[in-house]
């Protein structure tokens, strides 16, 4: 499947930019959604190709999200890559075993999240 929607779930106005440009510019079809609940409505709505998931978002996280996107018949397909500045193993661990499929530490580097993406499709 080749991946041209992506969501980016981030609540921060500067990682949501920086995401942007840098999947725009590789010729994505890029939606945001500020925190988790939106997160999952557009994940229902939009049926993305793949979600790039931050973890740390008031209201619900990215992990309970994931979660609640990987469990629901009707997004589970979606790939999720989890990218956050939470960079201790056990996070990673815990993010995939809520369904992601790839997780990123932040600061993004660009080569790093387009590898992981290009890996998906």
């Amino acid at each position: 499947m080749a991946i041209k929607k992506i969501l980016v779930v981030d609540d921060s106005a500067t990682e949501r930019h920086i995401l942007g440009e840098i999947l725009g510019k590789q010729g994505f079809d890029v939606s945001f959604a500020e925190d988790g609940e939106k997160g999952v409505e557009l994940s229902k709505l939009n049926k993305p190709d793949l979600i790039i998931m931050d973890v740390v978002m008031p209201g619900m996280n990215g992990f309970q999200a994931t979660r609640a996107i990987s469990k629901d018949p009707e997004t589970q397909h979606i790939p999720i890559i989890i990218c956050t500045t939470k960079d201790q193993e056990t996070d990673k661990v815990w993010g995939v075993r809520q369904g992601a499929k790839d997780y990123v530490v932040k600061p993004i580097d660009a080569a790093e999240l387009l590898g992981k993406i290009s890996a998906l499709g």
